[in-house]
C-alpha cells in the first residue's frame, strides 16, 4: 500500500496556524446561545375536528391552521421579551459556522450576560403574573369560543368541550415555561471515553471514533479561519451600509438634511465596532478613528447652519463607504494570522 506523501513546510505552518487560531477564538470569546419557550396557546387540529369547514374559522382565534386558544395579546410579553433576548443576542456576537451558535467577544459578554438575566427575571415575573390570570384568561377565551359557536350554528357544548380539553392544566402549564443561556468554549473534538466490553470492541471504536476526531478537529480548524475571516468582512460592510443610509437620510431628512440622530448612528455603530472587534483589523480602526474625529466634532445643529460642513460630511461619510467597501473585498489574511498568533498553544489533533 503505498505511503501518503509527506507533509510540506507549507502545509505545516498552514496546519500551525489554523490551530493557533482555535486558540485564539477560545481566548477571545465563547459560544452563547439563548433558548426560550413557553406555551403559545395554540393547538394543531383541522377544522373537521371541530365539527367546521374553513370558512366558519374565525382570524381572531386561529391562525395557519393553529386553533389559538388564547387571543394573541395574552401572550404578547413572552414574544416581544423573546425577541429582545435574541436581538441582544445578535448584537453582541457574530453567526459562527452557518449559525449553529453566536460567537460573542469577551468584551461583550458581562454586558451581554447582564441583560440576558434581566430578560429572564422579567421573563419569569411575567410567569407568575400569566398564572394568576390563567383561569380568567381560560374562561374568558371559553366565552368568546361560546359566541363563536353560536355564530356559526354549530353544536355549542360539544364545540366548547372540545376547546376546553385543549387547554393544559396549571401544573402542566408552568412546565412549559423555560428562559435558559448556554455559554461554550470553542474546542476541538478529543477521543471519547470508552466502556465497551471486549478489548476487540475497544479497539474497533477507539479507530473510529479517532479518526472522526481528528477529521472534525481539521475541518474546525479550516472553518475557525473563515469564521475569522467572515467576521473582518462583515464589519466592513456594516460600516459601508451605515454610511449609504446616512446619506441617504441626510438625502430625504426633514431637518435641512442633518439630523442628530444619523450623526449618533455612526457614534454608536463606532463604539460596537470596539467590542466587535475582536480579530483586531486595524485599517477599519483607524479609518473609523478619523470619522469620528472629523465627522462627528460638530453637532446636528451646526451641520445645518453650514452648508460648507454638510458638503464635508457628506463627502466624508461616502469616502468612509467607499473605503470600507473596498476593504471588505480585499483578502484579510494578514489579520487572520495576526488573530491567530494570539494562540499561545496549539490543540493537539488525534491521530
Amino acid at each position: 500500500m503505498p505511503k501518503s506523501p509527506e507533509p510540506t513546510k507549507t502545509t505545516k505552518r498552514r496546519k500551525t496556524m489554523q490551530n493557533q487560531l482555535l486558540d485564539a477564538i477560545s481566548r477571545e470569546g465563547v459560544l452563547a446561545s439563548v433558548s426560550i419557550r413557553y406555551w403559545r396557546a395554540a393547538k394543531k387540529l383541522e377544522a373537521e375536528d371541530l365539527g367546521l369547514n374553513d370558512r366558519q374559522i374565525a382570524d381572531r382565534l386561529v391562525v395557519l391552521g393553529h386553533k389559538r386558544l388564547l387571543p394573541r395579546e395574552a401572550l404578547a410579553r413572552f414574544a416581544l421579551i423573546e425577541s429582545r433576548a435574541h436581538a441582544a443576542v445578535e448584537r453582541s456576537s457574530f453567526p459562527f459556522l452557518g449559525g449553529i451558535a453566536r460567537f460573542v467577544p469577551n468584551r461583550n459578554l458581562a454586558r451581554l450576560t447582564e441583560t440576558l438575566e434581566n430578560l429572564k427575571t422579567e421573563f419569569e415575573s411575567e410567569i407568575d403574573s400569566f398564572m394568576d390570570r390563567y383561569e380568567d384568561l381560560r374562561a374568558s377565551a371559553l366565552g368568546e369560543w361560546r359566541d363563536a359557536a353560536r355564530s356559526l350554528d354549530v353544536p355549542v357544548g360539544e364545540f366548547v368541550d372540545r376547546i376546553a380539553a385543549t387547554f393544559p392544566s396549571g401544573m402542566r402549564l408552568r412546565q412549559r415555561f423555560h428562559f435558559d443561556t448556554h455559554i461554550y468554549q470553542v474546542t476541538a473534538p478529543e477521543s471519547v471515553r470508552l466502556q465497551a466490553t471486549s478489548a476487540a470492541d475497544q479497539a474497533a471504536v477507539v479507530q473510529a471514533r479517532a479518526a472522526i476526531a481528528s477529521s472534525a478537529s481539521e475541518k474546525l480548524a479550516r472553518d475557525t479561519e473563515s469564521f475569522v475571516s467572515d467576521c473582518v468582512a462583515t464589519l466592513r460592510e456594516q460600516t459601508a451600509q451605515i454610511c449609504d443610509e446616512m446619506l441617504a437620510s441626510m438625502k430625504s431628512g426633514k431637518t435641512d438634511g442633518v439630523h442628530q440622530k444619523t450623526l449618533n448612528r455612526l457614534l454608536g455603530f463606532i463604539d460596537q465596532f470596539k467590542t466587535m472587534n475582536f480579530a483586531g483589523d486595524e485599517a477599519l480602526e483607524t479609518m473609523l478613528a478619523n470619522a469620528r474625529r472629523e465627522l462627528l466634532g460638530r453637532t446636528a445643529e451646526e451641520y445645518r447652519d453650514s452648508a460648507a460642513a454638510q458638503a464635508q460630511l457628506a463627502k466624508g461619510l461616502k469616502q468612509l463607504g467607499e473605503e470600507a467597501r473596498n476593504l471588505a473585498t480585499q483578502e484579510s489574511r494578514e489579520i487572520v494570522e495576526r488573530f491567530g498568533k494570539l494562540g499561545a498553544r496549539r490543540f493537539s489533533l488525534v491521530a
